[in-house]
């Protein structure tokens, strides 16, 4: 079986869970290929070094100076998401007809699907969350979403089919035009490592521009005042791994997976984005988080905000984030529930094969 896995490129998460997509589907003996943008390409060459990479269209994704102004932003861009959309289905059928893929898997490409291969989309988001101000507009939004997942076979969910799960009603609606599979809560690392906790805080920069890097001079302004040692990755692949320290703080660019695991394991608290493939992979690492949600991205302040209510984590308004109101998170007690060991997702791949 041929598959070609393509994952969005709005943010780095989504090319991190599709790392244990590709693995089981190397496991069970498909023939996998990626196509990538330049953003995440050195990501999985660092991953699967020897997994073709084809270059997709990118959707290009730059956040407005202002988070509250994501939803006017998204409007007035609404002609070049569509004109992306209609590159990236035309790439997905010359593909497809070039090289005879028997499987397209999108996750989150909202047009990567073709009339020659069997098409898998794959989203937590069923629920497209938006802003108080925008919420009349949240069921024209759902009925988008669905419209579009009308044009694949089946809809995966990276979530525990028993709610609330971890996305609770991001994930868990009651409608849904194609057939759904709750395939579990997917993550690059396998296990949490026992560690002694040397570092006090490991921070995450993640995300696009320009958020990210306003997100990360917060987290050097805060953490250079807050004693102890502290790590920040900045999240750049494709910068390659650099390493140095400034003052109290030690830098690096990028971490390889295993690296990434054992330095979140010696580290008291993570500070990080509260995207979805963040917390899936904290939950695995057993890791004391602490999420500012980008502006403008509404999934990820409903995410975190339930997630805070029931005591697995901690949540800073990115205006609030600073010295003070990370030295106040030190003193709750959070955790994350472990996600338990099952085989929804080599089910899922299991299926394909027969079909």
């Amino acid at each position: 079986m041929r598959v070609l896995v393509a994952p969005l490129d709005w943010g780095l998460g989504h090319a991190t869970r599709c790392v244990p997509v590709v693995r089981e589907f190397l496991r069970q003996g498909a023939e996998v290929e990626l196509a990538v943008v330049k953003a995440n390409s050195n990501f999985f060459s660092e991953v699967f070094p020897d997994v073709k990479q084809h270059m997709a269209p990118s959707y290009g994704i730059v956040y407005p100076k202002h988070g509250y102004n994501m939803a006017l932003w998204l409007i007035k861009n609404s002609a070049h998401l569509n004109l992306v959309m209609r590159e990236e289905h035309r790439f997905a059928e010359e593909m497809t007809k070039k090289n005879g893929y028997d499987v397209l898997f999108s996750d989150n490409r909202f047009a990567f699907y073709s009339k020659n291969a069997y098409n898998v989309y794959m989203t937590h988001q069923r629920r497209i969350a938006f802003p108080p101000a925008f919420a009349a507009f949240e069921g024209v939004g759902q009925m988008w979403h669905a419209r579009l997942m009308k044009k694949f076979n089946e809809v995966w969910v990276p979530d525990l089919e028993k709610e609330p799960g971890y996305a609770g009603n991001l994930s868990h609606v009651d409608y849904c035009p194609q057939p759904v599979k709750f395939v579990g809560p997917l993550s690059r690392f396998e296990s949490a490592v026992e560690s002694k906790k040397d570092i006090y805080v490991m921070a995450v920069v993640s995300g696009v521009e320009p958020a990210r890097s306003r997100f990360e001079e917060k987290l050097r302004e805060a953490l250079r005042k807050i004693p102890g040692k502290h790590v920040m990755v900045l999240g750049k692949p494709y910068a390659g791994f650099k390493n140095w320290t400034e003052g109290n703080i030690e830098f690096f660019s990028h971490l390889p997976i295993e690296k990434f695991a054992r330095t979140v394991a010696r580290s008291q608290w993570v500070v990080s984005r509260g995207g979805y493939s963040t917390i899936m992979d904290m939950a695995v690492l057993g890791a004391k988080c602490i999420c500012v949600p980008t502006p403008g991205q509404y999934e990820q302040i409903v995410l975190t905000r339930d997630l805070a209510k029931k005591g697995c984590l901690v949540k800073i308004d990115d205006a609030k984030f600073n010295e003070k109101t990370l030295k106040d998170a030190f003193d709750l007690k959070v955790a994350l529930p472990k996600p338990e060991k099952q085989n929804l997702l080599s089910s899922a791949i299991s299926s394909l094969f027969h079909k």
